[in-house]
């Protein structure tokens, strides 16, 4: 199995990743998680890596850290959860978030997931809840109301004054209080921005 890649980025898309690794292109399913994390083009990156054999396919997923390697890990231990649905579930919330929605089995945040309905939510929950209760993210009892578009708008906004994507997000993030607005977060964020 191939752990990781170290090369260059080749071309990205929100979904898919051409890393150039001593002239051979690797193709590489990532989730928008990932991808937010990614360098420029033609910049050299580490990305762990999951390889996935069917009869008629070999997919390779990749993915910027240990932890969202291993949340996909454990998603796709989940009865009927295979590697492309673990990836688009990836996409559709914040790591932190996604952990905080399955331990505290909050089945309406992760049904607002794309594709992802009330059942397998509930089933992903049932299942996960024990394993993810250790994963070394933020608290998980933190409160978990808020709009990730307005935080997505929010962090774009913020990488485009600046600030580095990592950052921007944590920013953004932490100043996204309950219904507040992308412009809301944008000004808290920079007010409490020491550069």
């Amino acid at each position: 199995m191939i752990a990781y890649l170290i090369g260059y980025i080749a071309d990205k898309t929100e979904s898919n990743l051409v890393l150039e690794v001593n002239g051979v292109g690797y193709e590489l399913t990532i989730s928008s998680n990932t991808y937010n994390t990614l360098p420029l083009l033609g910049e050299k990156v580490k990305i762990l890596t999951y390889m996935a054999v069917r009869e008629d396919d070999v997919s390779l997923y990749g993915f910027s850290s240990k932890e969202e390697k291993e949340l996909f890990l454990k998603l796709i231990q989940v009865t009927g959860i295979g590697p492309k649905v673990a990836i688009s579930i990836l996409s559709g919330l914040s790591l932190n978030v996604l952990v905080i929605a399955i331990s505290n089995k909050d089945i309406k945040m992760l049904s607002k997931i794309k594709g992802l309905g009330a059942k397998t939510a509930e089933r992903i929950c049932l299942e996960l809840k024990d394993k993810v209760s250790a994963f070394p993210l933020i608290d998980k009892d933190e409160n978990v109301e808020f709009d990730e578009s307005a935080v997505q708008m929010a962090t774009d906004t913020l990488i485009a004054l600046g600030i580095n994507k990592s950052e921007a997000y944590m920013l953004a993030r932490a100043n996204a209080g309950e219904n507040a607005t992308a412009e809301e977060i944008i000004a808290k964020s920079l007010r409490g921005y020491k550069g």
